[in-house]
């Protein structure tokens, strides 16, 4: 199986076309870091079936579920096709998902994505081991938990927080913020089939927006430091714009019959 290898800010993907017969157990497969490719998800690039967008983003978390949408891996994706020749570099490119159109435009060395509107859901709460954090839920086409924290570095994310599943009985992405300065918070997200990321770019995009809601503002630009990088975020009464780099580090082949099962 032909693949690319590319990431934004660290949240990095396996991308493959339309013809790869992907299954929750392959894909599971290709992202395992020691017997795999090893990749946060997978995005397969696939005809679109809407006229306002050519192609479709088919997101994969890790563990063989399907997402919504990854605001990164559309960062990832559009250079995908650009670099394929599938897209011009130099204008809008629109990209249908599951959470509706998304359309990237080149930013400097990345993209710039219309993210949509930010939906407030309401306050609920995580909890990791015996702390419980009270959260805002947001909706960026996938359900978030923001959880403000004085500092994000002791945090013990390398299991999921418990969360109400009452509140969200599909799952959620929990993120965790920190204020360094005004409009300057530092991230860090366990991600809904994934585990703990590098980035989450809707996970930013939600964070920012509950930021501005908590200081009672409805727009403004907020920088988000991530373990991975630092994106930026612009939100207004419309929607969310999400800013910052997208790479593709490298091709190849996968040997598919060789991956562990």
């Amino acid at each position: 199986m032909a693949f690319a290898k590319g990431h934004g800010t660290g949240n990095d993907f396996v991308i493959v076309d339309g013809d790869a017969p992907l299954t929750p157990e392959l894909v599971a497969a290709l992202c395992d870091r020691h017997f795999g490719v090893g990749a946060d998800g997978v995005l397969r690039a696939l005809p679109s079936t809407t006229p306002e967008a050519a192609w479709f983003m088919d997101y994969w978390n890790s563990d063989g579920s399907l997402s919504e949408m990854c605001g990164n891996g559309v960062r990832v994706f559009a250079r995908h096709l650009v670099e394929t020749g599938r897209a011009a570099g130099d204008g809008p490119i629109p990209i249908a998902t599951r959470a509706g159109l998304r359309t990237a435009l080149p930013d400097g060395p990345g993209f710039r994505v219309d993210m949509g509107a930010p939906v407030l859901l309401g306050t609920s709460w995580a909890q990791i081991g015996d702390h419980k954090f009270d959260g805002i839920g947001v909706s960026m086409g996938n359900p978030h938990l923001v959880c403000p924290v004085p500092n994000v570095e002791p945090l013990r994310l390398w299991e999921s927080p418990a969360f109400d599943s009452d509140f969200y009985p599909e799952g959620v992405n929990v993120e965790f913020y920190e204020i360094l300065a005004d409009d300057h918070l530092r991230m860090r997200v366990y991600e809904r089939g994934s585990g703990e990321t590098l980035s989450c770019g809707t996970g930013t995009c939600a964070v920012a927006f509950a930021y501005l809601h908590s200081q009672g503002r409805a727009t403004g630009t907020v920088t988000v430091d991530v373990p991975g990088g630092r994106l930026v975020v612009d939100v207004d009464e419309a929607t969310s714009r999400l800013a910052g780099p997208a790479v593709i580090v490298g091709h190849g082949f996968v040997d598919t019959s060789a991956l562990r099962f």
